[in-house]
């Protein structure tokens, strides 16, 4: 048998904040059991990083970024 989502997420809601962040991270692993993409993608964040710390100079700010993607969508 199964429980309504409803049920099932006011009993969820009433877990405590540990619990839920626990059960969160099991369901988030279930949908996404791709790891070998997740370790490719692993080694590109780290890739990036690297490169960041060797030459800060790469990096621009958030506001620069946010503003040319705008750009960019319309």
């Amino acid at each position: 048998m199964t429980v309504p989502l409803e049920a099932l997420e006011s009993e969820v809601l009433r877990l405590p904040t540990a619990e839920r962040r626990r059960l969160l991270d099991r369901v988030v692993a279930s949908l996404d059991a791709d790891a070998e993409r997740d370790a490719a993608w692993d080694a590109v964040a780290r890739s990036r990083e690297d490169t960041a710390r060797q030459d800060p100079s790469l990096l621009l700010p958030l506001d620069d970024v946010l503003i040319a993607l705008r750009e960019e969508l319309k």
